[in-house]
């Protein structure tokens, strides 16, 4: 029996020191996944990365942990977009904002914003202000918070030449991504796209396509409205309607049985931000 003691207190204590040791890196901490895409794509893997809102969760019932709050404390930058209802809340409990000035991250600096209702099931959670939160669904304003990254983190080790090359790295991608999203949507003729809750209003607006939401501050469209919608679909030949993962298929089942499309799912939450902007873009203009 005192050996097996022994032994168990020996692998306690290896996993332990196996966990102080993966502790080691410095802590960054983002509010949702594309975020940390970003930090990753400059620092590599140099850093511990906390995400707050986990894969498949939404923002608009997000409920921070105990563990995240002290991941929060020990975190040397943290990377928002400065946008989402619950980013606010959750910074002003974790201490004034004045006194955290260089470690709180507003990734939304420099980009022209949208206003925009973007409410869920009632509840005014996602955009504080009227100002419409996704900005990491256009890849113009993802090379801006991209720059708003590296900006913060080269403060901090303003040393690091592989930081600068990897931020142009990504820059070049971005640039890239821009350029394919633009002619795929110019070679396609498509005006006009329709989704369930509107994700995409940055994307729209930067490439000149109109967005057609379904939810509408967090209510579905009156019995008038959708009518009125199912003929403009039928008018403009609308094949596909895009839902939210976060959302039930459901949602826009009545649409796209009148109309005779097809419901596709998206999840404009997704890390790989680029390969989900292309993926999405495919699906908005059939190419």
């Amino acid at each position: 029996m005192k050996k097996l003691l022994l032994y168990l207190f020996a692998a306690a204590t290896l996993v332990s020191c196996t966990a102080r040791k993966t502790s080691d890196k410095e802590r960054l901490s983002v509010s949702i996944l594309p975020l940390r895409h970003i930090v990753e794509a400059i620092t590599d893997k140099d850093f511990d990365i906390t995400v707050l809102v986990p894969s498949g969760a939404g923002p608009e019932t997000f409920e921070p942990t105990i563990r995240q709050y002290s991941e929060l404390s020990d975190s040397r930058l943290i990377f928002s977009t400065g946008l989402i209802a619950f980013e606010q809340r959750l910074l002003s409990k974790f201490g004034d904002a004045e006194s955290q000035e260089g470690k709180i991250i507003n990734l939304s600096r420099g980009i022209d914003l949208l206003e925009g209702s973007c409410t869920h099931h009632g509840e005014q959670s996602h955009a504080p202000h009227g100002i419409d939160p996704h900005i990491w669904t256009s890849p113009r304003a993802l090379k801006v918070m991209a720059h708003n990254t590296y900006a913060a983190i080269h403060r901090q080790y303003p040393d690091s030449a592989r930081y600068t090359a990897n931020h142009e790295r990504l820059q070049q991608r971005l640039t890239a991504l821009d350029s394919l999203v633009a002619d795929q949507i110019d070679r396609s003729g498509v005006r006009h796209f329709v989704i369930y809750h509107p994700a995409m209003t940055y994307y729209a607006r930067d490439y000149g396509i109109e967005q057609v939401a379904i939810e509408h501050e967090g209510k579905e469209l009156s019995a008038k409205r959708m009518a009125t919608l199912i003929q403009w679909a039928r008018n403009n030949d609308i094949r596909c309607v895009m839902y939210q993962s976060q959302y039930p298929r459901s949602a826009v089942e009545t649409l796209t049985r009148d109309i005779h499309a097809e419901a596709v799912e998206i999840d404009p939450l997704k890390e790989d931000f680029i390969a989900n902007i292309e993926h999405i873009t495919r699906i908005i203009t059939g190419l």
